[in-house]
């Protein structure tokens, strides 16, 4: 019996570590090995993805914070993601510049992770290089494999395998994190639309709170922001991974590969992106861009440089 019970207090201990949220720091870089950036429109970015937001929820559930956004900055409600238009798949392509055939992250949970982390190039691996400070709030687990070493100054993800977070526990911790570091690159993923999508149905008056609460932990980001970089320093891009419909996405329906992209602050020109085909994969690169970084060349993204006001002429890097 004390065998046995002993047994059962080291699964114990072992679940419980499993469990547990996922840190990854990274040690400072060598600045003997920084390539420096070229005069940029912006030293601060912003990237946030709502997952699972539509865009006719914005106004439909009157997410406040948001129609500020649109109303001050540019933006298209008709930006779409990649096919599987599915969380994990569809943040790499957000994240690398890449579609999932290039990439080859076909998978949506820990159970079924081909690897442990990416090897491929990121929008923080890149920006690292170049000195940039990098930091990354994901509120599902199955972020984990993004968390690569070397990449991110700092990181974290609920544990677990399917562990998650609400956004106002990640806007939490970012708020803390931002009183005593001001990365440079700062990625927040909010989770609570596509949870509640799941659970009661997208458009559903359960996913119309989740909106505006994700809305009100974006709105208590950026006045963090403002006292961390000061108000009128960064540029933000608000985004989102898929939209949905009925108790599900992942297929090509418009509802589900429908997104949101919201260019908001420093360098941003005011007005509606009509003309503007843009998908996911161009997030990363506009990002690059906006902080004077060239993007890979085999990245199959573009950035989306009419949303801003000054055109600066910077190609993608030429692979060697």
């Amino acid at each position: 019996m004390r065998m046995f019970l002993g047994a059962v207090a080291a699964v114990s201990i072992v679940g419980a570590a499993a469990c547990s949220p996922h840190y990854v720091r990274s040690r400072p870089l060598d600045l003997g090995r920084i390539v420096a950036p070229a005069p940029s429109l912006t030293r601060n970015v912003l990237l946030v993805s709502i997952d699972g937001l539509r865009p006719d929820a914005i106004d439909r559930f009157g997410a406040a914070t948001l129609q500020r956004l649109i109303s001050e900055g540019s933006y298209s409600l008709s930006a779409r993601t990649i096919m599987p238009s599915t969380t994990l798949p569809s943040h790499t392509s957000m994240l690398s510049g890449e579609r999932p055939d290039e990439h080859g992250v076909s998978w949506n949970n820990v159970t079924s992770a081909k690897r442990d982390v990416v090897a491929f190039p990121t929008l923080f691996s890149v920006a690292r290089e170049h000195g940039y400070e990098t930091a990354a709030f994901f509120s599902k687990a199955k972020f984990s494999p993004l968390q690569r070493p070397g990449t991110l100054d700092y990181s974290q993800a609920p544990g677990g395998w399917f562990g998650k977070w609400s956004s106002g526990r990640t806007v939490g911790d970012v708020r803390a994190h931002l009183e005593a570091h001001t990365p440079n690159v700062l990625f927040v993923h909010l989770s609570d639309p596509d949870s509640a999508g799941h659970g009661s149905g997208w458009m559903s008056e359960a996913y119309g709170r989740a909106v505006r609460d994700a809305d009100a932990a974006l709105g208590q980001l950026l006045a963090s922001a403002d006292t961390a970089y000061g108000a009128g320093n960064y540029s933000v891009i608000v985004t989102a991974d898929h939209g949905g419909h009925e108790y599900g996405h992942g297929t090509a329906d418009p509802r589900d590969v429908t997104i949101p992209w919201i260019a908001w602050g420093r360098g941003v020109q005011a007005g509606a992106l009509h003309d503007e085909d843009i998908e996911t994969i161009d997030t990363a690169p506009t990002v690059l861009w906006l902080l004077g970084v060239q993007y890979p060349s085999e990245w199959d993204g573009d950035a989306v440089t009419a949303a801003f006001e000054e055109r600066r002429e910077l190609q993608p890097a030429v692979a060697d």
